[in-house]
């Protein structure tokens, strides 16, 4: 007779951190991971052994050969487990504690969506010409959705599935931009909260120059020139609107069958 095996049971939250040559600045991130969750590090080609240093550090690493912040980030997301995945820069710019809130916000059903918005801890953290193209692209979004956000910062909150239904395609440094556009075309409820922008270990590569920062205003722009699709369907919508809907639907069954009709 065969023992029966019990699986073992997925983290309540998977964290996915995107990563890139950022050796020094793991220790730190990773030490903030809050109690019972899951670092999904996702290494994108690192070359100064990011990969085994997060290993050793108890986290989960996951390759993608890709290079591209959002085919780390969509690597991770399609490795992830747990029912809400956060997601976090790895260069020690933002506490992964701070998401704890978010995660409760989102597991009480009080947003679908919750989003970091950076507050910079002295001039150093967010330099001038990337703070001019996230306000750009801020402005942009609110043309294009109505979203009054003020940040589209990479610190965020939500559940796998829904995450998984908006069908993200972009794998470049429009990624993070077309999950917010996307969420809102779907109705979802985004909410922004402040958080610390401390000044990253090592140099960026995304907005580290005005290069950098004229090809990701660049990705965003094309994700906010994607044309606004029909009303989504019920299987696009976050979990809990599935379920009102599915309540109502048997609601109004069960009433139609008490007048003596057929439910459709």
């Amino acid at each position: 007779m065969r023992g029966v095996t019990t699986p073992p049971a997925s983290p309540p939250v998977d964290v996915v951190l995107p990563c890139l040559n950022e050796a020094e600045a793991l220790p730190w991130v990773l030490g903030r991971i809050p109690p019972g969750w899951r670092a999904l590090v996702v290494d994108n080609g690192s070359t100064d052994g990011s990969a085994d240093i997060a290993r050793a550090l108890g986290a989960s690493v996951v390759h993608e050969p890709r290079r591209g912040f959002g085919a780390a980030c969509h690597a991770g997301l399609a490795a992830a487990t747990a029912d809400i995945v956060c997601f976090c820069d790895c260069d020690a710019s933002l506490d992964p504690s701070l998401l704890l809130p978010f995660v409760r916000q989102v597991r009480e059903g009080e947003a679908d969506l919750v989003l970091g918005r950076r507050r910079p801890e002295g001039r150093s953290a967010w330099p001038a010409h990337a703070r001019a193209g996230n306000l750009a692209l801020a402005r942009l979004l609110r043309r294009r959705t109505g979203l009054r956000l003020h940040d589209l910062g990479p610190l965020r909150a939500a559940r796998r599935e829904p995450l998984l239904s908006l069908g993200l395609t972009d794998r470049r440094s429009g990624y993070p931009l077309q999950m917010v556009v996307r969420a809102a075309d779907a109705g979802w409820r985004i909410a922004e909260h402040d958080v610390p922008y401390l000044p990253r270990t090592g140099s960026s590569k995304v907005t580290g120059t005005w290069l950098g920062t004229w090809q990701a205003v660049r990705d965003m722009s094309r994700v906010l020139a994607e044309p606004a699709p029909p009303p989504p369907a019920a299987a696009h919508a976050p979990a809990q609107a599935q379920a009102q809907n599915s309540a109502a639907a048997q609601a109004q069954g069960s009433t139609q069958t008490a007048q003596g009709g057929t439910p459709r």
